[in-house]
C-alpha cells in the first residue's frame, strides 16, 4: 500500500519540477479559480493531519495548516512532498489495522469514525488521486504537459476507455 502511495505522490514532485512559480500559482482558471499550488498543498495537508494525529490515535482533518508560501513556490511544495514521503516510509513497518478515531467536518458539523490506519491511507491515497484529476483540466488550460499517462486517473479505470477518451 504504501508504495502505490509514493509512487503517486512522486507524480505531483514531477509535476512541480517541470513548471514555474507562475504556472504553480495561477489562479485564472475558471469555474473555481484554484491553483495547482492551492490543491497540492490541500493533497499534502491531509496525509499531515494523519502524521499529526496518529501518535494520539485521533486524526482531525479539518485542523489543515493551510501553509500559504506551499501553494504558491513549487520548492516549497516539494520540500512537503517529500517531508510526507519520508513520514510514509516510516508507516512500513506499522499495524495497518490499529484504529484511529477520524473527525471531519462534512458541513453540518464535525463527524468522529474510527478507521484503520490502512482506510485512512487508502482514503488519502484516492483523495490524491482525485486532486490529481482535477488538476489536469487546470493543466491542459495552462498549456503544461501531464507528467505521465496516469497522472489523476484511478488504477480500477479500464484501460479501454483511457484509450477512447
Amino acid at each position: 500500500m504504501i508504495n502505490a502511495i509514493e509512487k503517486n505522490l512522486e507524480r505531483g514532485i514531477k509535476l512541480l519540477n517541470s513548471i514555474s512559480n507562475q504556472q504553480y500559482s495561477n489562479t485564472s482558471i475558471a469555474p473555481y479559480y484554484s491553483s495547482i499550488g492551492g490543491h497540492m498543498r490541500h493533497i499534502l495537508d491531509i496525509f499531515d493531519c494523519l502524521f499529526d494525529g496518529l501518535p494520539n490515535g485521533a486524526v482531525d482533518l479539518s485542523t489543515r495548516k493551510r501553509n500559504e508560501l506551499v501553494e504558491i513556490d513549487t520548492e516549497e511544495g516539494i520540500n512537503y512532498f517529500n517531508n510526507i514521503l519520508l513520514k510514509l516510509n516510516e508507516l512500513k513497518s506499522v499495524d495497518m489495522e490499529q484504529l484511529i478515531l477520524v473527525s471531519d467536518d462534512l458541513g453540518m458539523g464535525v463527524v468522529t469514525q474510527n478507521y484503520t490506519l490502512g482506510s485512512l491511507l487508502i482514503q488519502a491515497h484516492s483523495h490524491a488521486t482525485h486532486h490529481f484529476a482535477s488538476l489536469g483540466y487546470i493543466i491542459a488550460q495552462l498549456g503544461i504537459e501531464i507528467p505521465d499517462e496516469d497522472f489523476g486517473y484511478n488504477p480500477t479505470t479500464p484501460k479501454d476507455q483511457l484509450l477512447q477518451s
